[in-house]
């Protein structure tokens, strides 16, 4: 099986340090030189045997000629536009073996192109899975709150003095679908367990949870039967091919009376427009948005007119070191492993695109 990391379970640092190094690290950095996130890697005591050879932002950045004698062998990846550099890299050095993105998505590397060069030369892909969950969980039981207590009347007696009494909703007993049950969806599933909440989760491959009540498959019947079903549905999926646009008009239907939706994932997911209609028509009673199908979220956009909607910047899973902590997981965990020839942590299927 796989092996990933979790910052509330994994055991950090757990390679094997008596294991001897089998072999040098020779790495580029596809990012901002300035990015004080990245100063483990860019500024710090890298592990033995290691060693950061260049730095850039794209291609045009890199000495390929000198590159090729040097023959790197991983590629760090944060800069947010590192699609079309990142394949040429590739292309342009054979003797690449690893391929590492400080997100926990790979969606803004993502491409066929990315899919065909990591297959056909044997690259690993790894992420950093793990990193952001906890906060994102934590999120999600904040939006289930807002709309169960319904906080925005709380705010709007308290503007107007007004000490007015009303009935309130519990989350103990409710249901939390989860749309991606990966490492966000398993958190938010621990978190609301804690709470009472009964939990329906959707996965490629379902299996029995012990946190789950009931585990569906990733099918269109499936997904309609979770919102049916569910108070509260979160969507945590990673953003690919198959997923772009998989939550629209049919699933806001289906919708249970008075579910509110939640999307920690990605905006492009969801139909933006079929969910404006679902808060408008009253199909659902809210959301919590922390993602969106265009970022930052133009002030045209209806969603901010709506009093029934949470709108976060995308920033609920960034804490003053979130980016930081990513940074140090590569230098710290895997980049060691990576010497000594053992398993990579957060392996990732750019075919399928997580």
């Amino acid at each position: 099986m796989p092996n990933f990391w979790n910052r509330e379970e994994s055991t950090p640092r757990s390679f094997s340090p008596d294991k001897p190094i089998v072999k040098q690290a020779r790495i580029l950095s596809l990012s901002n030189s300035e990015d004080p996130a990245n100063a483990a890697l860019h500024k710090g005591n890298l592990p033995e045997g290691s060693k950061l050879l260049a730095i850039g932002t794209k291609i045009e950045e890199f000495d390929l000629e000198s590159l090729k004698k040097e023959e790197p062998n991983a590629i760090f990846v944060s800069h947010p536009k590192s699609k079309l550099p990142l394949v040429d890299l590739l292309k342009e050095l054979p003797t690449i073996q690893w391929v590492h993105t400080r997100s926990a998505g790979i969606d803004f590397v993502y491409s066929e192109a990315l899919a065909k060069l990591t297959s056909s030369n044997n690259i690993v892909v790894t992420n950093a899975k793990g990193q952001f969950s906890s906060t994102l969980a934590e999120y999600t039981m904040l939006a289930c709150s807002y709309f169960a207590k319904d906080f925005p009347r709380l705010m709007r007696q308290k503007q107007a003095k007004n000490w007015g009494k009303y009935s309130v909703l519990e989350l103990r007993g409710a249901t939390l679908g989860i749309v991606g049950y990966g490492d966000i969806g398993r958190a938010a599933a621990k978190l609301a367990s804690a709470y009472g909440m009964r939990i329906i989760a959707l996965r490629r491959n379902p299996r029995e949870d012990q946190l789950c009540d009931v585990v569906y498959g990733s099918d269109k019947e499936s997904l309609n039967r979770l919102f049916a079903e569910s108070d509260y549905v979160l969507c945590s999926m990673p953003l690919t091919p198959e997923t772009r646009g998989m939550i629209g008009k049919e699933q806001f239907e289906n919708a249970k009376k008075d579910c509110v939706f939640i999307n920690v994932g990605r905006g492009p997911i969801v139909d933006e427009d079929a969910l404006i209609q679902a808060l408008n028509d009253g199909s659902i009673r809210g959301a919590g948005l922390d993602v969106f199908s265009t970022e930052p979220l133009p002030v045209e956009s209806d969603l901010w007119e709506l009093e029934n909607v949470i709108i976060s910047p995308h920033n609920m899973d960034q804490t003053a070191t979130f980016l930081q902590e990513a940074t140090d997981f590569f230098v710290n965990e895997n980049l060691p492993r990576f010497l000594r020839g053992e398993e990579l942590l957060n392996p990732v299927n750019p075919s399928a695109g997580y």
